[in-house]
């Protein structure tokens, strides 16, 4: 089926069964044009809350997936390939989580949203890269904090924040595979070029940068920006929407350490889902996800408890 067929087969029956279809930057682009929202973990976890469809379906990786299940037991949660993981979220095992946790039984959990419905249910508060710092910041200063699962957003939090959290020592593949001996050739070439970096990234990237944020903050800066030149290090599928929003801007994806086909930052599990995946998962109502009400419950009141931080 051509992609156009698949669109409007897709747009009908989201009329038909009362379908909304979330879906995050890294998404390819035909699948973000017809997304019905488009935006980075804080974003999707707001609509995810906030949605009155019968059907959710989360173009995106699990923990995204799980995330709208646990804020909406009543409604049925599509993900378009079930095996759509996240690197950062396996590193970071339940059961780990929690011999990690009962080390420091004084201390704050704040868990990073990527991460398992099981050690969300194991944490005090969620957090994304959006709203981190201003949750570290309303804690109390004499809490010590555990900060899980990514160590180089954790050190990056540190220095923003003062507070001396002890980190899980975790980290996305995607935002460490820049390359900054590449990097730094390429920034001669482009020397006008702002070098905007996600906060996921190594430090010594982050020291480069020009404007360190979340997906959201890094298309907000760009677009604000009055510069013409930008340098992204963060997955590629930011570009299709920064390029929507601000086609005269010249943007170059930030250089991997190795590559094959492609020499910027893809991660291979958010490509997993397709334009006809989610056509026939929406078709079929499959792959649902569930999350037993138990867990579900746990991990409920630490993603309420930054929800109602990030409002």
């Amino acid at each position: 089926m051509e992609n156009q067929d698949l669109v409007n087969q897709i747009n009908q029956l989201k009329k038909e069964k009362n379908a909304i279809i979330l879906a995050h930057y890294y998404q390819e682009p035909a699948i973000q044009d017809i997304a019905d929202f488009v935006g980075d973990s804080l974003g999707l976890s707001i609509q995810a809350a906030q949605t009155s469809a019968d059907i959710i379906v989360f173009a995106g990786v699990y923990f995204m997936a799980e995330t709208a299940k646990i804020l909406n037991p009543t409604k049925k949660v599509l993900l378009p390939d079930l095996d759509a993981g996240c690197s950062l979220a396996d590193s970071c095992p339940p059961e780990a989580f929690r011999a990690f946790r009962n080390q420091y039984p004084n201390h704050i959990a704040i868990t990073y949203v990527n991460c398992s419905a099981e050690v969300k249910a194991q944490s005090d508060i969620i957090c994304t890269s959006s709203n981190a710092k201003k949750i570290i910041e309303s804690l109390p200063t004499d809490k010590g904090i555990l900060f899980a699962p990514d160590k180089n957003l954790g050190n990056y939090l540190i220095k923003e924040t003062g507070r001396n959290m002890i980190l899980w020592p975790g980290a996305c593949t995607v935002h460490e595979a820049f390359s900054i001996d590449k990097l730094i050739v390429l920034f001669e070439k482009y020397p006008k070029a702002k070098i905007v970096a996600h906060p996921e990234s190594e430090e010594q990237l982050l020291l480069m940068s020009h404007h360190i944020g979340s997906t959201s903050s890094m298309i907000n800066y760009i677009k604000n920006s009055m510069d013409d030149e930008f340098i992204i290090a963060t997955e590629a599928g930011i570009l299709h929407q920064i390029k929507k929003e601000v086609p005269n801007k010249i943007l170059i994806p930030a250089p991997v350490k190795q590559f094959t086909t492609c020499a910027c930052s893809e991660c291979p599990y958010m490509r997993m889902n397709t334009l006809e995946k989610l056509y026939l998962c929406l078709k079929n109502e499959t792959p649902e996800i569930s999350v037993p009400e138990n867990i579900r419950r746990k991990a409920l009141l630490p993603l309420e408890r930054m929800l109602s931080l990030s409002c």
